[in-house]
């Protein structure tokens, strides 16, 4: 019987569709062969002796690599980065349930588990945890949904947790479907409702924090969540527990369902939107853990930007957000498919690669990477790929960056742009179907002088929809083609000006 929470939840995602094929993905994307010409993959050697079910990373002062897993261990691996790698385990805790968090700060641990925060300390200096000291267990917990995902300590030294519900539909126990936070003391600060079934959790390049949210009731598709203090984040599940919140009142109405999320926007005035939503399938599956990338350079054009994993399609996908007139959106992006197992988290080493790992298990739910449990770590290999870096939006079009030089001819003219924009349903029915769907018509077309960048003018910017490009028609000055021509943005705002 499966006891990990996060794939209960991620079954109901999948239980209805056949797995994705690699060439299915590869239609969508580009294909994993192309994009190992810029981003190898290397494998991470685990010994048969270590059960590793890696469902969180951090980086330890030392350079060393932690792993949290499923079962509760806490590992040091000395020797991950190497080229080739070559691993040494340590064990330095064990006796924690399903820990899908690490963050080191001031000479411990802190693990974001099932049921609490612990700060686990190393007292004797042997290089083995000898106490554990619980931050805060102050929510509820009873049956296999009810996970935590958390945070690495943000700049004032808190852990943000972001608590699934009650299965899809309820909330039983104390705060599920809230995000909280943990201050150093411990104290434990409630921060939003409306969440369902969270995973990943962190900031962007601002500072802001996020959570990632699964598809499923009240949510369409996969989306990046901001935890907006005071805000409602979509389900009204967890409206039960603002009595218990000091400071916060109950929203005086709950959405309707078979609505859209800007009309329901209008009528509850704590409805926060996703800032960015990944269409399912075409752009994720079910999402997990996140990393903002701040390695200078040390993994190619990308800096400031997120990278995700995502469970069941074994892939890692890359989004950019903005905040327009208050509210924050952005733009999602495919990066890297072919990794061996199911993704649960990912984590940037001190030379720049992507730490990525899960597992899989024995379950009636498709894993396109077979793998029971894996490390694997993406390396940049100094070669820049033709590559949608960045989409921005603008008051009547869009600013769309390279990471070279376009072929400026045909990205001048406006037939290289297929640009088509949709919505979902917002509903407590389980997902949605893209509805709503237009083609956006462009009317001008301007190229950068260096070729970097291309401003794309519409006749109109459909607000509440997703904007969905194709631009397999692009080249680059060297004659290439995109290595992924797709990219999604979430408009939220148009701005003003």
């Amino acid at each position: 019987m499966v006891s990990s929470p996060y794939l209960m939840a991620v079954a109901a995602i999948a239980y209805t569709h056949l797995a994705c094929s690699a060439d299915d993905l590869g239609a969508m994307w580009g294909t994993a062969q192309e994009e190992s010409n810029y981003y190898p993959i290397v494998s991470i050697p685990i010994p048969s002796a270590v059960p590793m079910m890696p469902g969180s990373f951090e980086i330890l002062p030392d350079g060393r690599l932690a792993v949290g897993t499923r079962r509760g261990d806490i590992y040091f691996v000395r020797g991950a980065f190497d080229s080739p790698p070559n691993p040494q385990y340590h064990l330095f805790a064990s006796g924690q349930d399903e820990i899908f968090a690490l963050s080191w700060r001031d000479g411990a641990m802190t693990a974001t588990t099932w049921g609490e925060v612990t700060r686990i300390s190393d007292t004797d200096g042997d290089d083995v945890a000898d106490r554990f000291d619980t931050l805060t267990n102050n929510w509820g917990y009873a049956e296999g949904h009810e996970f935590a995902f958390g945070s690495k300590h943000d700049a004032e030294g808190n852990i943000w947790v972001a608590l699934g519900l009650s299965g899809s539909y309820a909330s039983h126990n104390l705060l599920r479907g809230w995000a909280v936070k943990v201050t150093p003391d411990g104290k434990m600060l409630p921060v939003c409702s409306g969440l369902r079934s969270p995973a990943g959790v962190g900031p962007n390049s601002e500072g802001v924090m996020f959570a990632i949210e699964s598809q499923g009731p009240w949510n369409g598709c996969c989306s990046l969540k901001h935890l907006k203090q005071g805000a409602f984040l979509g389900h009204p599940a967890s409206y039960n527990w603002y009595p218990f919140v000091p400071g916060m009142t109950t929203p005086a109405v709950e959405p309707n369902s078979n609505s859209r999320m800007g009309l329901e926007r209008k009528r509850v005035k704590e409805l926060v939107p996703p800032a960015v939503c990944f269409p399912y399938i075409k752009m994720g599956r079910s999402i997990s853990g996140f990393r903002l990338n701040q390695t200078g350079g040390k993994f190619g054009p990308f800096d400031n930007q997120l990278f995700l994993g995502d469970y069941t399609l074994s892939i890692i996908m890359r989004a950019t957000t903005e905040q327009i007139n208050g509210v924050w959106q952005g733009a999602c992006y495919p990066f890297r498919e072919g990794l061996a197992t199911g993704i649960m988290n990912v984590e940037f080493s001190p030379k720049g690669q992507l730490i990525a790992g899960g597992f899989t298990t024995n379950s009636q739910w498709p894993v396109r990477g077979a793998s029971p449990f894996a490390i694997q770590r993406i390396d940049w290999n100094g070669i820049t790929p033709f590559e949608i870096r960045e989409i921005n939006i603008k008051k009547d079009g869009f600013l769309i960056t390279f990471t070279k030089p376009l072929d400026r001819q045909v990205a001048s003219k406006s037939d290289a742009y297929d640009i088509r924009t949709f919505t979902h349903i917002y509903q407590a029915g389980y997902g949605s179907p893209e509805v709503d769907q237009t083609s956006a018509e462009v009317t001008r077309v301007e190229a950068s002088a260096d070729g970097l960048s291309v401003y794309v003018q519409l006749k109109e910017i459909v607000g509440d929809h997703i904007h969905a490009f194709d631009l397999a028609k692009l080249t680059s000055t060297e004659g290439q083609h995109l290595v992924h021509s797709k990219a999604y943005y979430t408009v939220n705002e148009i701005p003003h000006n």
